[in-house]
């Protein structure tokens, strides 16, 4: 028996397991419900340098390699070019091409200089014995915890090509989803630019030439004229001399969104925000269905893996995207280590469809969860769809008919002066 010291996802200091070998030890702290962040043997100076060196690796230093030093934080490689690569991975080693030199091979595919100095760092790496999820993990930025965690499984499992192809079908779908996500925003954001440019120009350079010539001829202006004559004034006033009214509006809307963020950024405040995003009509379902959509697809795939179903809980609470959802799967993390179902806090919350509790529920009863969250899947990403594609159907015409009624209410304005400028005429 070799004694090994080991980190876990989420864990603290290092601790030590016995066992024959390495794979033995991680299958050991899987069983148990753990997922391993690194696994080394104690070497002739015992657990001190054990530490000293899983203290090293979690400290995102640089990882060995003869070119530039680069950021771990930032994304080297983008989610497409992510996927790419793990599918090309995949393919090679079930070619029957050693680790190593399908990474070696992969490296010299018109790669940028910032990812040939990771993967470089990957090789170095694995050559001096670690595992690809070890050598990948510093690199979690670019790779993502769910694809270490996945080729963490796979190497364990013996069957690291099959679940790098889950991994690269999984990054797939997830971003095909963001791409439809981004269609569906896009446009309207575009409508949306071009009704308030459009309004600012109507009120700032035409409302007051018309209302130049109406000037002194009526009494009293009606109320609709002076809100829209105010607002000409204030974006064609020049402030202090020097700041035309547009720019100050702008400035205040930059200073809005700026500290938005900052109230965003607070765990309470993204809290509030997320669960008043899944209250809206419109947004909200889409919100929901996305969110459902990748917690069904990625837990499948996690629990097929062999990843243990708290871990497979904690990597996929990180891909909903919505605080809210996110505290119901630490609810259910929780019950689940309680010895509980999962099902019930996901109906207790509201934001799960009844019809993904029913099959979570039947699944764990008939110990086939993995199976039936992968059928599952396809239905909820064909809902996600739909959802997007009423969205994009929807918000349209409901910004078209805002854009009419801030037409309307200007037409109205110089309207209504026109009849006051006529009743000033005849009772005159």
């Amino acid at each position: 028996m070799a004694t090994f010291s080991y980190r876990t996802l989420g864990g603290g200091s290092a601790a030590t397991i016995e066992a024959p070998d390495r794979a033995a030890a991680v299958r050991e702290l899987m069983r148990r419900g753990e997922t391993p962040t690194s696994v080394e043997p104690l070497g002739s100076n015992g657990l001190a340098k054990a530490v000293a060196r899983a203290a090293a690796s979690s400290s995102h230093s640089a990882p060995i390699s003869a070119g530039p030093r680069i950021s771990l934080a930032s994304r080297i490689m983008s989610r497409a070019e992510t996927a790419t690569f793990i599918r090309e991975l995949a393919t090679a080693l079930s070619a029957g091409l050693p680790l190593v030199q399908a990474l070696r091979t992969m490296t010299k595919q018109g790669r940028t200089s910032r990812q040939k100095v990771m993967l470089d760092a990957v090789i170095g790496e694995v050559e001096h014995g670690k595992s690809l999820a070890d050598a990948m993990a510093p690199w979690q930025r670019t790779f993502g915890e769910l694809t270490v965690n996945l080729v963490r499984a796979g190497e364990v499992s013996g069957q690291l090509s099959e679940v790098l192809a889950q991994a690269a079908e999984l990054l797939d779908k997830d971003l095909k989803l963001r791409r439809s996500i981004l269609g569906a925003i896009l446009y309207p954001l575009i409508i949306c630019g071009l009704v308030v440019i459009a309004v600012i120009v109507v009120v700032t350079f035409i409302v007051p030439n018309i209302l130049k010539q109406l000037a002194g001829q009526a009494t009293r202006l009606p109320w609709p004229t002076q809100v829209v004559k105010a607002a000409g004034e204030f974006f064609g006033s020049l402030w202090w001399g020097i700041v035309p009214g547009w720019a100050v509006m702008l400035t205040a809307c930059g200073v809005a969104v700026f500290m938005f963020r900052q109230y965003y950024e607070r765990p309470e405040g993204r809290l509030r925000v997320d669960t008043a995003l899944l209250r809206m009509p419109l947004l909200g379902r889409l919100l929901r269905d996305v969110a459902v959509a990748r917690f069904t697809r990625t837990l499948g795939t996690l629990t097929a893996a062999g990843i243990p179903i708290i871990s497979a809980l904690r990597v996929t609470r990180g891909t909903l995207g919505n605080r809210a959802m996110e505290g119901v799967i630490d609810e259910v993390a929780e019950q689940v280590q309680a010895g509980k179902t999962i099902a019930e806090p996901m109906e207790k919350s509201g934001y799960f469809p009844p019809m993904l509790v029913q099959i979570v529920n039947l699944g764990e009863r008939s110990g086939r969860l993995d199976q039936m969250l992968s059928q599952a899947a396809k239905a909820f990403e064909e809902r996600t769809e739909q959802s997007v594609k009423l969205f994009t159907t929807a918000l349209p015409p409901l910004l078209v008919v805002i854009l009419a009624c801030v037409v309307g209410f200007v037409v109205m304005a110089i309207m209504l002066a026109l009849l006051e400028v006529q009743n000033a005429a005849m009772t005159g």
